[in-house]
């Protein structure tokens, strides 16, 4: 039998990074056993059902690589067909319809927390023979087991037991003709085929009587696998002050796709001591069985050092795009690629996020000259470098051939002719390129900064020298 599991969210948001989790643990599940996955949309919340919810979540999906293999489905579009499932319930007298009003159930609990009871539907429209009037309102529910238990063996949690009698008889559609989640979710999910549910542990509750309600419609039940969920560094739920923020705000800050999911897999899930893990690693290991119990901690240092790893790894062509979406929002557009591709090796050693990345090679890219960083300027643009600058800058604009072996030759002759030592030369025209005192080697960054940018830069910083001097005097 083909594993057949589901992502289900709701389109009341962006897709979280708990919603992430969820989506590739269902995804490399489905991969390591040759299963499918399916994106299910759950709307039956018309009121709260957002289409810019469902087209951030989408693209959420599609940038980490979870494009589904079936769907996305609407799980509005199957509306007739639950409640034709709970016409078919209330005639097989495994559901009822309860005209119970508002005020009634308000009353009925209040008397239940009198007494100490926990407060639940105490089934008194179960035996009801007739309507209160022709057109009274009223919602169905579920006419649940009252002796018993509801067990299954979680995949992630174990073992687990609740009473028939600590359930009460939930609602399976509204007052208003609409079905309810438990009720769409069980018919949807039978189905689809879905043989393996992996969700949060949160929709613990709603497991037995989703499970209730499989066995009452005479369904195979899928099996279920609830993951812990996200807790930040202070032990809290996960919130946006902790990064429960939309997963494509990841990407705009720098972080690639596969550092993401390398990051969420290690979240309840290990592989020896192994961190850093390729996309097919993971597909090949990954077995939501091994998923730990405790709840897993989202720590933004360490998705920074997997990201640093993944950018240092990546090949030129994988960080192309994401430089280009970074390089365009600091407003330096029409780059070559080929020129993108000869200028990233030289910086995915320096770089932890493409963000960082972008702004470090955006010296190669704009025509105004830098603007000196004070500290920098101050330590390494002294006077007595100005006659090197200067015989470098003329050397230079002399060189007829513009290559990293030129370059080197004419900055030890320079070297030789002044009998300075590289750290002399090199910091004081890093400066004048770049603003800053950090670049690649200094060879590869005249380089790739080419010959008449860095004529350009070295010109000026000659003159900043020139009347530091002046100024000297």
């Amino acid at each position: 039998m083909t594993l057949r599991t589901r992502f289900a969210p709701s389109p009341t948001g962006f897709l979280h990074i708990g919603g992430a989790r969820t989506a590739l643990f269902c995804h490399l599940h489905a991969r390591h056993y040759g299963g499918k996955t399916i994106l299910r949309i759950e709307d039956t919340d018309r009121e709260r059902h957002k289409q810019e919810a469902v087209d951030a979540i989408l693209a959420g999906m599609h940038w980490l690589g979870m494009d589904p293999d079936e769907g996305p489905f609407y799980q509005s579009d199957n509306a007739s067909r639950h409640l034709d499932v709970a016409e078919q319930l209330i005639v097989g007298e495994r559901a009822y319809r309860c005209y119970c009003t508002k005020d009634e159930l308000d009353q009925m609990r209040d008397e239940q927390r009198a007494k100490g009871i926990k407060p639940k539907y105490d089934g008194r429209c179960r035996n009801r023979t007739a309507p209160p009037s022709d057109d009274a309102p009223f919602v169905v529910r579920f006419l649940r087991p009252k002796v018993g238990e509801v067990v299954w063996d979680d995949k992630i949690q174990g073992e687990i037991r609740v009473r028939n009698d600590e359930l009460d008889d939930l609602i399976l559609v509204r007052s208003d003709g609409s079905p309810t989640y438990n009720l769409a979710v069980v018919v949807d999910d039978h189905d689809m085929g879905i043989n393996l549910v992996i969700r949060g542990e949160d929709h613990l509750s709603n497991t037995p009587r989703q499970i209730q309600l499989f066995e009452a419609l005479a369904w195979e039940v899928p099996e279920y696998a609830h993951m812990p969920l996200l807790h930040g560094s202070d032990g809290a739920k996960l919130s946006k002050r902790h990064g429960a923020v939309s997963v494509l705000s990841f990407r705009d800050d720098g972080f690639l796709a596969s550092a993401v999911n390398n990051y969420l897999v290690r979240l309840g899930w290990s592989h020896g001591d192994q961190e850093i893990f390729t996309q097919e690693e993971m597909e090949q290991l990954f077995d939501v069985c091994e998923v730990g119990r405790s709840a897993a901690i989202f720590d933004s240092d360490k998705l920074l050092w997997i990201n640093s790893h993944h950018i240092r790894d990546a090949h030129p062509e994988e960080l192309l795009e994401e430089l280009i979406i970074q390089l365009e929002k600091i407003e330096i557009y029409g780059v070559e690629r080929d020129k993108l591709l000869e200028v990233i090796p030289e910086f995915q050693e320096r770089s932890k996020t493409m963000v960082e990345m972008a702004a470090k090679v955006s010296f190669l890219f704009v025509d105004d000259l830098p603007v000196y960083d004070p500290a920098a300027a101050k330590k390494h643009m002294k006077v007595a470098s100005l006659a090197p600058l200067t015989e470098l800058a003329n050397r230079l604009e002399a060189q007829p051939e513009w290559s990293l072996a030129a370059i080197e030759k004419v900055f030890k002759s320079i070297l030789e002719a002044f009998d300075i030592k590289m750290g002399k030369l090199a910091q004081p025209v890093r400066v004048s390129l770049t603003g800053t005192a950090t670049s690649p080697g200094i060879y590869e960054t005249l380089y790739l900064l080419g010959r008449e940018k860095t004529i350009a830069r070295l010109r000026h910083g000659v003159e900043f020298l020139e009347e530091k001097a002046a100024f000297a005097t």
